[in-house]
């Protein structure tokens, strides 16, 4: 968020140019676009996990969008076409960091969708149709986004700059990765029965899973230490020094976006098989 740009002290600060966050985030919208495009086009993606998929690509163009706007107020002030401190300029950012807060809340929500699918999927495959259906795939979607919109604003108003939201970034996400870590157990104590196609398949989502949540983690996890510092020991010479990696962490959120998409294409031949369509058309 812009508001923790702040003068440390003692150690060079390391600038990052805003035309590359701008080159990365609109590489990361274009990806996750085509990801949106291709679950449309092709029907035999219309699968819930694939909407899930889908629901981190949102939160993925959300982030980048969030560092193009943010990019482009940089820019603007500097020539001179806006304050730095005016009202508009106040209400813009607010806008903004709802766009991060709902980027970090709809990935955390998207990928423990995919974690409780994946786990229908492999410990209920017999029943996974009836008990995963594309209503109630899309009524999980829908109140992940309501729930996500409402707590960006809940967040923004009552806890800007606190340490609560600080505690809330950084509890949620290892929920989801406890969770995961016991998942990978139970996959891996069952993995000696498992010898069909589909139990195969299965365990390939799991694993896709577990790549994504892993990216995610390393991506996020040094602006999660950021945060930390900046809430704890902001005057702490050392705390300064890694605050002032800050651009570096952002542009790690940013590469997250990227490399997202790519997992997909690479773990899916279905997936992979629409983007050479679309793209060889």
């Amino acid at each position: 968020m812009t508001s923790l740009h702040s003068n440390y002290t003692k150690c060079m600060n390391i600038n990052i140019p805003e035309e590359i966050f701008f080159t990365i985030s609109a590489v990361g919208i274009l990806e996750n676009v085509l990801v949106l495009i291709a679950v449309i086009k092709n029907k035999n993606l219309h699968l819930p996990m694939y909407f899930f998929i889908c629901s981190l690509a949102v939160s993925d163009i959300l982030a980048s969008l969030y560092k193009i706007l943010e990019s482009i107020m940089i820019i603007l002030v500097r020539v001179g076409h806006l304050q730095k401190e005016g009202l508009f300029e106040q209400k813009l950012d607010d806008v903004m960091d709802w766009f991060f807060v709902l980027s970090l809340l709809g990935s955390i929500f998207s990928l423990s969708a995919i974690a409780a699918d994946r786990y229908i999927t492999i410990f209920y495959s017999l029943r996974y149709h009836n008990i995963m259906t594309l209503r109630r795939a899309w009524i999980i979607l829908a109140t992940i986004w309501i729930f996500c919109g409402g707590c960006g604003i809940g967040i923004l108003i009552n806890f800007h700059d606190t340490v609560t939201i600080l505690l809330f970034y950084c509890n949620v996400p290892s929920v989801v990765s406890v969770y995961a870590q016991s998942h990978a157990k139970k996959i891996a104590s069952l993995s000696g029965q498992w010898n069909s196609m589909q139990q195969r398949t299965n365990m390939k989502g799991a694993i896709t899973l577990t790549i994504l949540l892993g990216v995610f983690i390393c991506c996020w996890s040094p602006f999660f230490v950021h945060l930390l510092l900046f809430s704890f020991c902001p005057n702490n010479p050392y705390c300064a020094c890694y605050m002032s990696t800050v651009y570096i962490n952002c542009t790690l959120i940013l590469c997250n976006s990227v490399i997202d998409p790519l997992i997909y294409a690479f773990r899916s031949p279905e997936l992979q098989s629409t983007f050479k369509k679309m793209l060889c058309c």
